[in-house]
């Protein structure tokens, strides 16, 4: 093969167009990829490059059906048991590091040289940073929070697979568990002795990415609890424990499988969040918990 050359590569995969544009520089490289998608239901996402003699090798494989796992074990050979025990571990093992990566702590060392579990209600958790720091840090713990748990479920759905089938993730649900972990890390963080956060928002945006119909549906309950109670903690107790229930309702209507594994993760993920609020439960029914306030200042009480 020449030595310098320039070309473009038409490849169709389905209803897709993908185009490349490649530049050699002593060996193979990717100057310019432009992507085409026209309308279809199963996308192409992921592009890698190997050498092959003095070629190269474009690898494609379908993110919502099997993920570079149905890739190498269908054109490489690779033991799909081995495999997929292999990325499930990796994947969980990403998740709760990503998760423990508390940005409520992170943003409150970077910006104020401060801990937010010294102030407030000790709680690493973004309604503290919004009290305690105001709206400026809350934003960006929001950003955080939702940046992490994107991370960690995008990097299992394309080891695995995403599963997308009538506006929910479904399969046999590791996105969820992986979600789960994202969830764990943030409330026992490795980083921070094990003491983080609530996950609430990191809930609510593994909900979003992987059934947003349920998330629509949970956070209008959500909206509405708030906006008449005033009290968060409220909101987010009643919302976590109807998202099995309007979990299973959805799929149960949509005609969707519900694999055991986002059955067990929904429940795990209800007691979760009740427990990590008992407190403020308890406060909620002596009349004492604080109520929503955009003020900088926090009392030393317990948050959401």
């Amino acid at each position: 093969m020449l030595k310098c050359m320039r070309g473009i590569m038409l490849m169709r995969y389905r209803n897709s167009l993908v185009r490349l544009s490649v530049r050699e520089r002593g060996s193979f490289g990717l100057r310019l990829l432009r992507l085409n998608f026209s309308l279809c239901r199963e996308f192409l996402y992921k592009f890698m490059r190997s050498p092959v003699g003095d070629g190269m090798e474009i690898v494609m494989f379908d993110l919502n059906v099997g993920g570079l796992l149905f890739y190498l074990v269908n054109h490489h050979g690779w033991n799909y048991t081995a495999t997929l025990l292999c990325f499930f571990a990796f994947s969980i093992i990403v998740s709760y590091l990503l998760g423990s990566m508390n940005t409520a702590i992170v943003v409150s060392r970077l910006f104020y040289r401060d801990d937010i579990r010294n102030h407030g209600s000790g709680n690493a958790g973004l309604t503290n940073v919004l009290r305690t720091y105001g709206a400026k840090a809350a934003v960006f713990t929001l950003l955080g929070d939702i940046l992490k748990t994107v991370i960690a479920i995008g990097i299992t759905g394309t080891l695995l697979g995403f599963y997308y089938h009538r506006g929910m993730s479904a399969g046999d649900g590791y996105c969820y568990v992986s979600g789960l972990f994202v969830m764990l890390g943030h409330v026992f963080p490795v980083y921070y002795k094990f003491k983080g956060g609530k996950g609430v928002l990191v809930t609510a945006t593994m909900v979003l990415m992987l059934s947003p119909i349920t998330f629509a549906i949970l956070f209008t309950v959500f909206v509405i609890l708030v906006a008449s109670s005033k009290y968060v903690s409220l909101g987010s107790v009643v919302s976590a424990v109807l998202y099995p229930v309007v979990i299973h309702g959805y799929t149960a209507v949509a005609y969707v499988p519900l694999h055991g594994l986002i059955s067990a993760s929904a429940i795990i993920l209800a007691i979760l969040i009740v427990w990590c609020h008992r407190e403020n439960l308890q406060r909620i029914s002596d009349r004492t918990e604080r109520k929503l306030s955009f003020k900088k200042k926090a009392e030393d009480d317990k948050d959401a």
